[in-house]
């Protein structure tokens, strides 16, 4: 059974971002019936039945239309359907019948205090929302300014005194703007959001392929030049020993030596890829966690240790600076290592959960673990309450002689020369 929030703690941040939007303009509509529809059902008494029957009517049909047209402008902006011409057509329409409704009871309806209040809310807020949203359906700006200067137009009071009328104009105007403006900016922030984080992504992409290349490269290096030797010489051994030659012997020996050089050098190219060194991982982890607006620091010993020991623990600080880009939601992570008697421990804690909800039994982990495994060590990575996520791995450290922690024997094995051999 899942917790409480888990479907939050799913989504990425843009995701979180566009939620939020979406409800934001959601929530318009409900603001709007509140100020709007409330203070008319509070007055029903005094105003009639059949005069606030039409008032509330009105207003809760604009606020659905309002909650519709938000919807389907939001899914438009974002790709996923087509623009919502005809509601934003009705909308406005709508926004004027609304507004010309409460300018004609406010000048032929029946007189009275209560009645003028009801129809100020009508002609001071309904204008103002209905601006807002039409400006998420359409894709000029002018069109949303000239849209919020004819709901100011219908807006006006032409009965009442000229700083009423002005005053009327000015705050139905300022509202108007204020939303519409307020709606824009909204939308556009959403798109530079999802720009942000596709642009990580491509950046996460180029980074991955860049080293790719480099790992291709170092291969043509190594093997271009030992190939192209190896199949010359075996063309002349043919040769050679087609004409029944003695020399045949010695060139197929020195292909022999070339092959184990070749497997020599590939095992050094694919060993210097495989190690990763903790100083280097430390600083590109940083970099990149900085980078991602989540604030690193770095604490303990970063040099000094064991080659061994740096290659396992720089894999862990790799592995776990990619868990906290991509399964939480974290503003801080704090890296400490700490080298205590025969073993070095690293911890790696943040405020974000992963989506997993913190069981450390990603692909990941699990790699690590055998990883670590190999040479003695552990990997523990869970809760720590408080919504932080604590990952702790501990590397034997070497003895100065002696086997490896693995039971092995360090030394290096003895090198073949079966001719058979081939690279594992």
């Amino acid at each position: 059974m899942s917790r409480p929030g888990s479907w939050w703690g799913r989504k990425s941040t843009p995701a979180k971002f566009e939620t939020y939007t979406r409800w934001s303009f959601h929530s318009f509509p409900l603001i709007e019936f509140v100020t709007v529809g409330g203070p008319v059902l509070g007055r029903a008494g005094k105003i009639g039945p059949g005069l606030t029957a039409l008032l509330v009517f009105l207003v809760a049909l604009h606020c659905a239309l309002c909650a519709v047209s938000a919807s389907h402008a939001l899914d438009w902006l974002r790709g996923q359907r087509e623009q919502p011409r005809r509601l934003v057509w009705a909308l406005g329409g709508l926004t004027a019948v609304v507004a010309g409704s409460a300018v004609a009871i406010a000048e032929h309806g029946p007189a009275g205090r209560d009645v003028d209040e009801a129809v100020a809310g009508m002609l001071l807020v309904v204008p103002a929302f209905g601006a807002g949203i039409v400006a998420l359906g359409v894709r000029h700006r002018l069109r949303v300014l000239a849209f919020a200067a004819g709901a100011t137009l219908g807006s006006l009071p032409f009965g009442t005194p000229a700083p009423a009328t002005l005053t009327v104009a000015a705050v139905v105007l300022f509202g108007g703007g204020f939303v519409a403006f307020t709606s824009v900016f909204s939308v556009r922030l959403l798109n530079a959001v999802y720009e942000l984080d596709e642009a990580r992504e491509t950046r996460t992409r180029l980074a991955v392929a860049e080293e790719r290349l480099r790992f291709g490269r170092d291969l043509h290096d190594v093997m271009g030049r030992n190939l192209a030797v190896i199949a010359l010489k075996s063309e002349l051994a043919v040769q050679l020993a087609q004409r029944e030659r003695p020399e045949a012997v010695a060139q197929m020996v020195e292909v022999q030596r070339l092959a184990h050089e070749a497997q020599r050098e590939v095992r050094e190219v694919v060993r210097g890829y495989r190690e990763a060194d903790l100083s280097s991982e430390l600083a590109g982890a940083k970099g990149v966690l900085d980078a991602a607006g989540i604030d690193c620091t770095v604490t303990g010993p970063t040099t000094g240790l064991p080659a061994q020991v740096q290659s396992a623990l720089g894999w862990v600080v790799r592995e776990a600076a990619t868990n906290v880009l991509r399964h939480g939601d974290a503003r801080w992570c704090a890296v400490g290592i700490r080298v205590l008697k025969g073993r070095t421990v690293l911890t790696v804690e943040n405020d974000g959960m992963p989506e997993n909800g913190g069981s450390g039994q990603g692909s990941g982990l699990v790699g690590l673990r055998e990883r670590l495994a190999e040479i003695g060590g552990s990997l523990r990575a869970g809760p720590a309450g408080d919504g932080r996520f604590l990952l702790t791995a501990e590397v034997p450290l070497p003895s100065p002689s002696g086997p490896s922690p693995s039971g092995e024997s360090t030394a290096s094995p003895a090198p073949r020369t079966n001719v058979s051999e081939v690279m594992p």
